[in-house]
Formats: C-alpha cells, sequence, structure tokens
C-alpha cells in the first residue's frame, strides 16, 4: 500500500463508480430510481462510511496488514455490489 491517501482515494472512486453504473442503469432501463436501484446505492454509501472510519482509526505498529484488510474488504464489497447491479431487473 503506497499510502493511506492512496487507499482513501480507491475507495472514493471504486464506490463512485458503482454508484455511478446504478445511476446509468436506471436511465437505460426506466428512468426513474426503483427501490432495489436505491437500496445498492445506500448500500454504496454506507460501505464508504464504513471503510473510511475504519481507515481512519487504524492506529499501531502493524498498518500495513490493516490496510491489506481494508483493501481487501473493499474488493469483496465492491464485487457484491457489482453483482447486486447486474441482478437488478
Amino acid at each position: 500500500m503506497a499510502s493511506v491517501r492512496n487507499l482513501k482515494k480507491d475507495i472514493n472512486y471504486v464506490l463512485g463508480d458503482i454508484i455511478e453504473a446504478v445511476y446509468l442503469y436506471e436511465l437505460a432501463t426506466s428512468g426513474k430510481p426503483s427501490v432495489e436501484s436505491n437500496a445498492v446505492i445506500e448500500e454504496a454509501i454506507v460501505a464508504f462510511d464504513t471503510l473510511i472510519a475504519k481507515v481512519n482509526a487504524v492506529k499501531g505498529s502493524d498498518k500495513k496488514a490493516s490496510f491489506k484488510a481494508i483493501n481487501a474488504e473493499l474488493e469483496e464489497t465492491a464485487n457484491a455490489l457489482v453483482a447486486k447491479i447486474n441482478a437488478l431487473q
């Protein structure tokens, strides 16, 4: 992990892109938000808040391992959200 700033940027960009994908889905289908699409957006916002709070709470001597774990959690969360976007009908 290069820096805390880059990890925070990654979190922002990845989850921001997921929210943008939901908006594009809405525009391509009905043009209006649905309950399911709003739930995916809300879940992405909650994940963002949670991951940023975890990054800010890292203290101690084993920061590198903590940041790797947060990065892995970001990947898992992003994959789950993309799967939910793909399942929208």
